[in-house]
């Protein structure tokens, strides 16, 4: 056990708490629900940009690299000053939603290196311009702008020319769980000497200024062994016994500044502040000159160290910090030999971490897209703090008090949310969304299994599940619907550690099960509209891709019955049955619930399956689509080729001849009904005796073999969905042949869109027209694997299509997978897709290996697009880096289902020659065929 997985299990056994302090503060406070006291919820406008450096939070903080502890009391960031800005970068600027032609958008650069699941080992880089920060040229050109250009970015503005910025490096190092060292290294990238003020800040979040806040602590000037130094401390004694206070201690040449974390209420609101020192004192002060907004008597709950640094061309500066619990435990010389070798140590206890989840066959460029990605979803985790109840009372909107007003989330007063969560990303998105949390924990699985599952439980909490079992979707409205991935999730966890350690989590897999039955049923109860097995609900996040806005009223008074939203359902009932199966296998009394999920898998592959012109299943097409239903009971078929139409073959499930064996009543009365009512079967995969594939499996799909066939020739097709880079979204057929509906005398049309979105419909930058998008790719390659182990290597398939080379699925899921980790790999021209058509960030070495993961990716470019910084579900680069580097087919073929979570060598197995060890890989491509396969390309 190496160090890191030793403090691992320190925190999890609760010995030490090497996780109390994080990368947990948000990128972007302001223009949050949390945050919004309007009367329209127009968020936005109610808290922009310009008054978060003046305003006091109330539910968060944000800064740059910022870490707090995981109640977000104390906080720690950087604030920077070029000496040429209108304000002190204090935090990440972007438009907000309303300013961007594509919705909102972060402005700078920015990137997350590394980190350590315990945050024992943080690296962090700001890329910082030297001349005037382009604020109003960003906004007024982002205005300017169409749906149809391109987003205009911080690199068109000019303020990188002749490399005229600093690289700001930001490092943590905890020598024990409550002493973190911190080492800011900026280097001068221009031609000149310039100027930078550098301002590491230490401030308590504002919780006394609110009903029922508490005391108010302060931070003060403190001697330490002839250093200024602060001592930030909590006065109420209950408090300041969960966190005890800490000093600030700094090295070199510096100045204390000293004010209060209020809000400036004179300069928003025009009313006198409460107190002369407010939260904008410092920007004051440096940026205006005004000696008295800082506090003389060096006391406050906002302070700073200032470092005025003149750094030659490239040349660099370095300042060391320590916040540390007790002062006394420190060394005489906190900054000596013992700094820089502790700093040592955690990064070759990083390397030994990282080394150990990475394949030993993965390239070294694709070690440093695993490492990047996986920490990018580490320095994601957020705090975050939404006390509905409270909120809809101050606004005088509480549902059982008989209040009034319809405030957004009304019906969830239920909810308070104080938790540590994975955040999609900490600046576009930085608030949970509940599908986007199932497919981070999939990734978090890699560096720690704990925090995956805890944060696979949080959402199903009574805090957070509505008393209807409804899973919470986002604030901007938790009664949103979001895909029911949970319970896949879950399993995909108990998996991992199952093939880890020898043994599941049986305890996680209950709690987790009854809490999804009664999301399951709340399905089932709100969403199957008819009570026909086929489900609506619009379904975040895939509604644009479809002719009208899903989760709002359709023309005409029609509704949809939904491919993928039953497709969806189909899935969870399937992980369900597996659930249910691994549960009766250790009690009996779960037989009963597994009877009923394997009844609901055929009464919904029933209703999707639908025989007729009003099915979703096209024979013509050999495709699913939407069905529009009108009130006069007729339907049409919404025939766009989308991820829609893909989905139904996602819900693919193997029984194991093991797991059917262990409950042999319930698989004959399975059988019996099928017997009794073949109506339910037709254009499912056939399942029973005489049904069974590889090593006795039984498959569980919406898809028989013949469907299976016909979607994947669509899917794999280059001209459709296959692209360089993964599956698209949607099919490039509608480029040439836009799908167009006609209802009440208006056009509908849905044209491929491979990059952002060119519909104002559905607001932001959410685009599923065209582009690449990782969670949905993840999900096809499971589905074609869990295929491959059951017909193994007897079922090939053209890929691409029309190519003439056959693969099997398990060779397809490979290609996908190579073909999505291309996006971030530099190919033979020394490029990267993701980068596109920037030279800077291709070519200038103090950029090219700097990876960005993407919200999605151009559909035939791959140039990354959307959030720059989704490191939530992107981050899945990690898992098929880990995966394909690891596992063999005769891997997937030979072991149990665990093997495709978290594979290990296995002793009985010698490794095979490196250069077919090396093809197994996404380095290059695999040597020669299998025997008796079509030729492949060279």
């Amino acid at each position: 056990m190496h160090a890191e997985e030793k403090r691992l299990a320190e925190a999890r056994e609760g010995r030490a708490a090497w996780m109390r302090f994080g990368p947990y503060v948000s990128e972007r406070q302001w223009g949050t629900v949390r945050e919004d006291d309007s009367a329209s919820g127009d968020a936005w406008n109610a808290f922009p940009h310009d008054q978060a450096r003046s305003r006091a939070y109330r539910h968060g903080e944000d800064g740059l690299a910022g870490i707090c502890d995981d109640r977000q009391t104390l906080c720690f960031a950087l604030t920077l000053w070029n000496g040429r800005d209108p304000i002190l970068k204090e935090r990440l600027f972007g438009l907000a939603n309303e300013e961007g032609n594509h919705g909102e958008d972060v402005k700078e650069y920015y990137y997350y290196l590394d980190s350590t699941p315990t945050h024992s080992y943080m690296r962090y880089l700001y890329k910082y311009p030297q001349a005037a920060f382009p604020y109003a040229d960003l906004v007024r050109e982002g205005a300017s702008r169409s749906r149809l250009e391109p987003e205009y970015e911080l690199m068109d503005t000019g303020v990188f020319r002749e490399n005229r910025y600093f690289d700001v490096f930001v490092e943590y190092a905890k020598a024990a769980p409550d002493d973190i060292l911190v080492r800011i290294t900026v280097h001068n990238r221009g031609p000149e000497a310039a100027r930078l003020h550098l301002l590491p800040t230490l401030w308590f979040r504002n919780t006394w200024s609110w009903p029922d806040g508490g005391q108010k602590p302060e931070i003060r000037a403190m001697d330490a062994q002839g250093r200024q130094a602060l001592l930030a401390r909590l006065t109420d004694p209950a408090e300041a016994a969960r966190l005890p206070g800490h000093v600030l201690v700094c090295d070199g040449d510096y100045t204390l500044f000293f004010t209060e974390n209020e809000t400036n209420t004179e300069r928003l609101f025009g009313r006198k502040n409460a107190s002369p020192y407010v939260k904008d004192a410092f920007d004051a002060f440096l940026v205006h000159g005004r000696a008295e907004a800082v506090n003389p008597a060096r006391t406050g709950t906002k302070a700073c160290a200032h470092y005025d640094l003149a750094v030659a061309p490239g040349d660099q500066a370095v300042i060391r910090l320590r916040l540390c619990a007790s002062y006394s435990r420190l060394e005489e010389n906190p900054f000596g030999t013992a700094f820089e070798n502790l700093f040592a140590r955690r990064i070759r206890e990083a390397d030994a971490f990282y080394a150990g989840i990475t394949p030993a066959r993965a390239t070294q460029d694709e070690a440093r897209i695993l490492r990047q990605a996986l920490a990018g979803m580490l320095w994601t985790k957020q705090y975050y703090c939404f006390d509905v109840d409270a909120w809809l009372r101050e606004r005088g909107a509480h549902p059982l008090r008989g209040e009034g007003g319809h405030p957004r989330n009304r019906e969830w007063f239920h909810m308070k949310n104080d938790h540590i969560i994975s955040m999609p990303d900490k600046w576009e998105y930085p608030w949970y969304a509940a599908w986007d949390l199932a497919f981070h924990a999939i990734a978090l699985s890699l560096a720690d299994i704990d925090f995956a599952k805890e944060q696979m439980a949080l959402m199903l909490r009574c805090d957070y599940l509505h008393p209807s079992g409804q899973i919470p979707a986002y604030e901007w409205n938790f009664s949103d619907v979001n895909p029911p991935v949970h319970a896949w999730a879950a399993l995909f966890l108990y998996r991992t550690e199952q093939s880890a350690t020898g043994r599941g989590d049986l305890d996680f897999l209950k709690r987790i099960y009854t809490k999804l039955l009664l999301n399951f049923t709340w399905w089932v109860n709100r969403k199957d509209r008819f009570g026909k097995n086929v489900f609506d609900g619009g379904f975040l996040g895939l509604d644009n891709i479809g002719v009208f806005d899903r989760s709002k009223g359709l023309p005409a008074g029609g509704h949809l019955e939904q491919a993928d939203g039953t497709a969806w359902m189909a899935f969870f009932c399937q992980n369900m049955i597996e659930m249910s199966m691994e549960l009766a296998c250790h009690d009996p009394a779960y037989e009963d619930l597994l009877h009923k999920f394997l009844e609901h898998f055929l009464w919904i592959a029933s209703g999707m399956n639908r025989q007729g012109p009003d099915g979703m299943w096209d024979e013509a097409d050999g495709f699913y689509y939407d069905l529009l239903r009108l009130p006069d009971g007729s339907a049409s078929r919404l025939k766009v080729r989308s991820m829609v139409g893909l989905l139904p073959l996602c819900a693919a499930t193997v029984i194991e001849a093991s797991q059917r064996d262990r409950v042999p009543g319930v698989m004959r009365a399975f059988y019996d009904r099928l017997a009794r009512l073949p109506e339910l079967s037709p254009g499912m995969h056939p399942v029973g005796p005489g049904r069974r594939g590889v090593a006795g499996r039984e498959l569980l799909s919406l898809v028989d073999e013949t469907r299976l066939r016909r979607i994947l020739s669509r899917m794999l097709d280059e001209n459709e969905f296959f692209c360089p880079h993964g599956i698209r979204s949607m099919s490039r057929h509608h480029l040439e042949h836009p799908y167009v509906f006609w209802t009440e005398g208006r056009e509908h049309r849905v044209s491929y869109v491979p990059g952002d979105s060119d519909s104002g419909m559905f607001g932001g930058n959410s685009n599923w027209r065209g582009p690449v998008w990782m969670p949905v790719n993840q999900l096809i390659i499971r589905a074609l694997l869990q295929y491959y182990r059951y017909y193994g290597d007897d079922f090939c398939i053209e890929c691409p299509t029309g190519s003439g080379t056959n693969m099997t699925l398990f060779e397809v899921a490979r290609e996908i997978a190579r073909r999505q980790v291309s996006l971030f790999v530099r190919g033979p021209d020394g490029r990267r897709p993701v980068f596109g058509d920037r030279e800077m960030f291709q070519n200038d070495p103090h950029w090219r290996d700097c990876l960005l993961f993407s919200e999605y990716f151009h559909g035939d470019d791959g140039r990354g697009l959307g959030a720059s910084h989704q490191t939530g579900w992107t981050g899945l680069v990690a898992k098929l880096i880990q995966l394909f580097g690891t596992v063999s087919a005769q891997d997937v073929l030979e072991a149990d289902g665990s093997v495709v979570f978290l594979a290990t060598p296995r002793p009985d197995r010698k490794p095979p020659p490196r250069s077919v060890r090396a093809g197994d890989g996404f380095g290059e491509s695999s040597p020669g065929g299998r025997p008796g396969a079509a030729p492949r390309r060279p």
